[in-house]
């Protein structure tokens, strides 16, 4: 195993630190998403969560499917893992706000969240849809496959809706919320 550098930190058996592969991946832009469920099991009439997400992807086009990674044991996780029915938001890029509401860590509930936030509820997930996204869609989970800390969720798209062409995409790159020039 190699030697570490005094002052930095010690590689992975693969050889790169988590440090170092943190900095490298952190220059590459990403799209923003924000990931919604409506959770059945949680109060008397359920509650709808949310999670910011940059690993989001197109997986194929026939069958429609999707990819996100969510971290293990998160909350989206727990939900993702009995709830088959999601939604996801692709940000505009004058939606950073609502990013950076849903990517707090530690947050005991998402309801408040919610609150102010206009949104419609999807047919086919019943999962919140967020008002003035690129793009939205609703998702059926396929597959789950567990990598490291996070699961990918493979899902079909079961609709697909471009409510706004207004403003370009919000995106994170080195460690930042970003809009394309």
């Amino acid at each position: 195993m190699p030697r570490a550098e005094p002052g930095r930190a010690v590689p992975h058996a693969g050889g790169v630190s988590e440090d170092e592969f943190r900095a490298a991946l952190a220059r590459l832009a990403a799209g923003v998403v924000l990931v919604t469920a409506h959770d059945e099991e949680e109060g008397p009439r359920g509650e709808d969560v949310g999670m910011t997400a940059t690993a989001f992807l197109s997986v194929s086009l026939d069958p429609p499917l999707v990819m996100v990674s969510v971290r293990n044991g998160s909350r989206m996780d727990d939900v993702l893992e009995r709830q088959p029915l999601w939604a996801v938001s692709l940000l505009a890029e004058g939606q950073r706000q609502i990013a950076g509401r849903f990517a707090m860590k530690g947050r005991v509930s998402d309801r408040l969240l919610f609150e102010d936030l206009t949104h419609t509820r999807g047919e086919a997930s019943g999962a919140p849809l967020i008002s003035g996204s690129l793009a939205t869609l609703e998702c059926r989970t396929e597959q789950r496959v567990q990598a490291g800390d996070h699961t990918l969720v493979v899902a079909r798209v079961l609709t697909a809706h471009t409510p706004s062409m207004a403003g370009g995409p919000l995106t994170y790159f080195r460690g930042r919320y970003r809009h394309l020039s």
